[in-house]
């Protein structure tokens, strides 16, 4: 709405305290464009409550859980915080019965269809196949990885819990997936395709550390 009628927030970063007040202090000529932010705003901060509310309930609940080390682990790639992770293994279980990364990639439909004819073959979009929510959060936690590597505060603090195999997989997995971003946009690729492209590749992270951590 507010660049509809040309109106960008000043600041570097959106949702914060500096934004909220920049966001109230808006004003329009007619009393329904008033209104009509007025609840995106309401509709915003509902949004943030409920989001509190369900990390809660997962903190909660997550110490009793057999899958809470790899909820944490997890949480060392970047893009993963812990309604993703949480959400990642609730729906994908134990990943040591995924033998290869391929299987999992295969599993969430984040691989190439292909339609044959005798010797034409026809490369299709992602099959979309399998699990539907987290090939969507895998796809979201892909956006982070169109900007530089780096390792925010966050990170750094649950880099120091986890074993020294799973960081270095996180990090291994920050480093060529940036790059691969850069080099499919760079080629002219669609943000979409790239992102996709990025989500594949994070599939076989989490395989990995899938593998690297020992069952409980």
């Amino acid at each position: 709405m507010m660049l509809r009628h040309g109106r960008s927030y000043p600041g570097k970063t959106p949702w914060t305290k500096q934004h909220k007040l920049w966001l109230q202090a808006q004003k329009f000529e007619h009393p329904a464009q008033h209104l009509v932010l007025q609840d995106m705003i309401l509709a915003a901060q509902h949004a943030q409550e409920r989001l509190a509310q369900v990390e809660d309930a997962i903190d909660e609940f997550l110490p009793s859980w057999s899958l809470a080390p790899m909820v944490e682990a997890l949480q060392a790639l970047r893009g993963i915080r812990l309604v993703t992770a949480a959400t990642i293994m609730a729906e994908l279980g134990d990943l040591r019965r995924f033998e290869t990364a391929g299987q999992l990639m295969s599993y969430l439909g984040l691989v190439p269809g292909e339609h044959s004819t005798g010797e034409q073959v026809r490369r299709l979009g992602i099959t979309k196949a399998g699990n539907s929510r987290v090939r969507r959060a895998l796809v979201e936690s892909a956006w982070t990885y169109r900007h530089l590597p780096r390792t925010s505060q966050l990170k750094s603090t649950v880099h120091a819990r986890v074993p020294p195999a799973i960081r270095d997989i996180a990090l291994k997995a920050q480093t060529r997936l940036c790059a691969r971003y850069r080099a499919l946009s760079n080629r002219g690729k669609k943000l979409t395709v790239a992102v996709t492209a990025i989500a594949r590749e994070l599939a076989g992270f989490i395989w990995a550390i899938g593998q690297a951590m020992q069952p409980v």
